[in-house]
């Protein structure tokens, strides 16, 4: 077992170095003579930190050639990945990249750990099929813990959006000022907005960049907030009072949801109680009783 697992660390370092060597044989060669020949301006550590995810990156990038796929794919995965928030160039080769070497990592894993004994073909299938998937599951997972995230803080933008609007300031202005202002407490709401206020300034129209907020986010309270919005553009009403209607609005939807998980509470703590809790009371509570009375049958029977 010993040998297997430092064999795996070996291959793994050599299989590594290898890449790097070939696809990063400048970028090595520039740190080595940096380390050579030490100039005045040392970088830093976030900068040195930037440059090793961007090493990694670049490495998982050259898998994804491996993959064949058509545009409508990469569209959908490309449309997947800024749902989540992933914007960057690089982000469907990292994607394409991970479910290469996931598959090939979990294998190297699978006969490393022995598990690969039990039944060689039906493990390295599982063991594919698992490392191709899980970076789908992931993405997905990330997609739901952001709308979550955005349904969650939405209520706190419009009312931030509604005191900067009475305040005097344009819709375009409240929402750069918003995404500026809330940037720590609600990031993925404030990375949102922020490119909403960059389409504006851009020279697109106001309801054509809340509509790609729509898109790009994907959430109903979004699509629900922009279409009031652009109805109160088109009919000319007050978008301060729209937006605190609909923070109003959001509110009360998140009190009935409440009220509603707790009236469900009931039906399903039912099974938990049957099947553990009350089983567990009655030992406890009847154990005793019980085995007193087989004591006292032993000692009647036995006279």
């Amino acid at each position: 077992m010993a040998f297997a697992i430092i064999a795996f660390l070996v291959a793994f370092l050599l299989i590594g170095s290898g890449g790097l060597l070939i696809f990063y044989r400048d970028r090595i060669q520039e740190r080595i003579s940096s380390a050579l020949y030490p100039r005045a301006n040392k970088k830093s550590m976030s900068s040195t930190i930037e440059e090793t995810r961007h090493v990694i990156g670049g490495v998982v990038e050259q898998f994804e050639k491996i993959l064949p796929r058509s545009q409508a794919e990469i569209s959908a995965v490309q449309q997947r990945l800024v749902r989540a928030g992933l914007r960057s160039d690089t982000a469907v080769k990292s994607f394409y990249g991970a479910k290469v070497i996931t598959p090939v990592f979990l294998m190297l894993l699978s006969w490393v750990t022995g598990l690969i004994h039990f039944g060689p073909f039906f493990i390295l299938v599982l063991a594919a099929g698992l490392g191709f998937l899980a970076p789908d599951f992931w993405l997905g997972r990330k997609i739901s813990n952001r709308q979550k995230e955005i349904r969650k803080g939405l209520p706190d933008v419009l009312d931030l959006l509604v005191i900067c609007v009475e305040a005097g300031l344009s819709l375009d202005q409240a929402t750069a000022r918003t995404a500026q202002e809330l940037s720590k407490s609600q990031p993925a709401l404030s990375d949102e907005l922020g490119i909403v206020a960059l389409e504006q300034r851009a020279g697109r129209a106001r309801s054509d960049s809340w509509k790609h907020l729509a898109e790009r986010t994907d959430v109903d309270v979004i699509r629900n907030l922009v279409s009031m919005l652009v109805q109160a553009e088109q009919f000319g009403t007050s978008i301060g009072k729209t937006l605190r209607v609909h923070s109003d609005t959001l509110r009360t939807k998140r009190v009935q949801e409440i009220e509603e998980k707790a009236a469900k509470l009931s039906v399903k703590l039912l099974f938990p109680l049957v099947l553990f809790i009350f089983p567990s009371l009655f030992v406890v509570v009847l154990g005793p009783a019980v085995l007193v009375m087989v004591d006292s049958f032993k000692e009647f029977f036995s006279h």
